[in-house]
């Protein structure tokens, strides 16, 4: 960048590019979800077996090319914006001095240096001599002055004893135009480090010449996010969301930012933006998926680059647990993009990924919802227990659809929304761990934190607040306990609370967990599962003595009837359809179906 370049520059021109490139992402952005809302679900009415299911493969392949066109177009965006914003404040400095300069009758060379005519009191007749002056620049971090020469010639001494010369000079105009040729080389510096640190990242975002998504180009475009927002990182510190914040805070942090902030925290913070309480639901899905995408790809790649299994008389495999560990992951992965696949099969509304991290803590985070739970009058959310994992979150995804639909069934013209949650390490075994309370514990908070967060972004879009139920399964009604134990006084957890083949929530009756029991319900099968279930854990999770659990007719909750036959089939339509059945009605706030006992 030199003098002549960036004088002639236009960033509007950048700006305008970047315009061109955000719309080529929304156009994306809208064509994705059109292939996943309306495109796929007609296929589905229109076709079956295995028709259905080789043009859902190609429609997945037409949504993936438009997320990445979305995703890349976006972070082009946002690169070009803030090259056309540094260099905007570069050129206006620039303008200004140039400006000031001619104001004081002096001359702007081509090459940037200042020339000033002869002034002062004469001497001997004469006026003290004219001349031309380069420029200096702050070195970076050191408030001190180094000379630039915008030609790119530098010599550092003499540009050192020239503005030493122009302070002591007798000719006052040398003065000015040291000033002036100083604030011209200071904005050449910050437009040549604009062009240095951004051009670099837009020859970056490139795609490969093919029509392929591969699991690479996935990779590729969290590399890409991670370079642009390693440039924009220090300019958005005063748009920071709140470090720890709750949802009312996240919520109002996200609506104070305008749409341009907005979109640029989804494109290189999709994870951070995911993982917040309190933002609308469509956000939370839209900056998951990208990292749902990336993370699959991510672990694709590592799982190929493993060595295959050893053969032969070598039986031990140093990558066997971690072969096992990216293989299950990716089956979880997998199961959500299959939920994904079956919007609108049967009905099915679409499907909103609220959190999603295969690290997590433990068994990993993913929290899936049917139906937008922002718009919808009657919420269920659902917490597994002891055994759920990444690997098999494909078994719980489903319940949740089964709830979803029979609440259809049950009322037509209802608007409900079914949760899968799973962000706990829940237990792994249910002799040596289940008994223990510390993962309930250590879970508790953050289903309080995501439930609060749903009622603030309902209120936000809806303006009020949704008929909210909770339903535990297993150990899941230990966490939920731990949860509603939490609650401040006169708050309830939800408007209803269902403990479904509970071992004991940590209470002796409803009122302990701050519900009224007439809100209160409890779910147990028969058959030696739930036998031990309570068997196990009444005395871990149970209150007083001898404990009591919520399926006890002591605790006092609304004693559902269930045809459940086994501790996992309270969700089966036809395994437990009067368990799945009254759950329902409960979701529907339409107790008079309830059936108890």
């Amino acid at each position: 960048m030199n003098f002549s370049t960036l004088k002639s520059l236009k960033p509007e021109e950048f700006k305008d590019a970047a315009k061109a490139y955000k719309s080529v992402s929304s156009m994306a952005s809208l064509a994705k979800d059109r292939v996943e809302q309306r495109d796929v679900p007609k296929m589905r009415r229109l076709l079956e077996g295995k028709s259905l299911l080789a043009a859902v493969k190609e429609f997945q392949r037409i949504y993936d090319n438009f997320h990445y066109i979305q995703i890349e177009c976006g972070l082009a965006s946002t690169a070009l914006n803030s090259l056309a914003h540094d260099l905007s404040a570069a050129k206006k400095k620039l303008d200004s001095a140039i400006s000031d300069a001619e104001s004081q009758k002096l001359t702007v060379n081509s090459d940037g240096s200042v020339t000033y005519p002869p002034a002062g009191e004469e001497v001997d007749g004469r006026k003290p001599e004219g001349g031309t002056v380069q420029g200096n620049a702050p070195a970076d971090g050191s408030g001190s002055s180094k000379p630039i020469d915008p030609t790119g010639d530098s010599d550092s001494l003499a540009k050192s004893i020239s503005k030493q010369a122009a302070n002591a000079s007798d000719n006052p105009k040398r003065r000015a135009a040291q000033e002036c040729a100083d604030r011209i080389a200071r904005a050449i510096k910050e437009a040549t480090e604009a062009d240095q640190e951004w051009a670099p990242k837009l020859r970056r975002l490139r795609a490969d010449d093919d029509l392929r998504v591969s699991a690479k180009d996935w990779v590729d475009t969290a590399k890409d996010g991670r370079t642009v927002g390693d440039g924009l990182d220090s300019s958005l510190n005063d748009v920071k969301p709140p470090r720890n914040g709750t949802p009312e805070e996240n919520a109002k942090w996200w609506k104070s930012l305008t749409k341009e902030e907005r979109e640029v925290y989804i494109a290189i913070h999709p994870a951070s933006v995911g993982a917040l309480d309190g933002l609308p639901a469509e956000v939370r899905d839209e900056a998951n998926r990208t990292v749902l995408v990336q993370k699959k790809a991510n672990y694709q790649i590592e799982l190929d680059s493993l060595p295959p299994p050893p053969t032969g008389p070598q039986t031990w495999d140093k990558n066997a647990k971690r072969r096992e560990e990216l293989k299950g992951a990716l089956r979880g992965m997998n199961a959500i993009q299959d939920r994904f696949d079956r919007t609108g099969s049967r009905g099915l509304p679409e499907a909103y990924l609220l959190g999603f991290d295969p690290k997590g803590e433990g068994n990993g985070k993913i929290i899936l919802a049917n139906g937008n739970p922002d718009h919808a009058d009657h919420t269920a959310t659902y917490v597994p227990g002891t055994l759920t994992d990444i690997e098999g979150i494909g078994k719980d995804i489903n319940r949740m659809e089964n709830l979803w639909e029979t609440s259809r069934q049950l009322n037509p013209t209802a608007s409900v929304s079914t949760i899968m949650w799973l962000d706990y390490d829940a237990p792994d075994n249910p002799v040596t761990e289940s008994p223990s309370g510390k993962y309930a514990k250590e879970g508790s908070g953050a289903l309080r934190s995501f439930l609060e967060g749903n009622n603030v972004a309902h209120g936000e879009a809806a303006g009020g607040k949704s008929h909210t139920t909770v339903i535990g399964h297993s150990y899941g009604s230990v966490l939920v306990g731990e949860a509603a134990l939490g609650q401040p006084e006169g708050q309830p957890l939800a408007d209803d609370i269902v403990a479904a083949g509970s071992p004991g929530m940590k209470a002796r009756n409803p009122e302990e967990l701050g519900i009224d029991r007439r809100h209160m319900w409890a779910a147990e099968a028969g058959g030696s599962a739930d036998w031990a279930t309570r068997e196990l854990g009444r005395y871990g999770h149970g209150a007083g003595f001898p404990p009591v659990i919520p399926s006890d007719p002591e605790f006092g909750a609304n004693i559902l009837d269930s045809d459940a036959s086994d501790h996992g089939s309270y969700w089966d339509p036809e395994k437990g359809t009067k368990a799945l059945e009254n759950q329902a009605a409960i979701t529907l706030g339409q107790y008079d179906d309830v059936q108890t006992k």
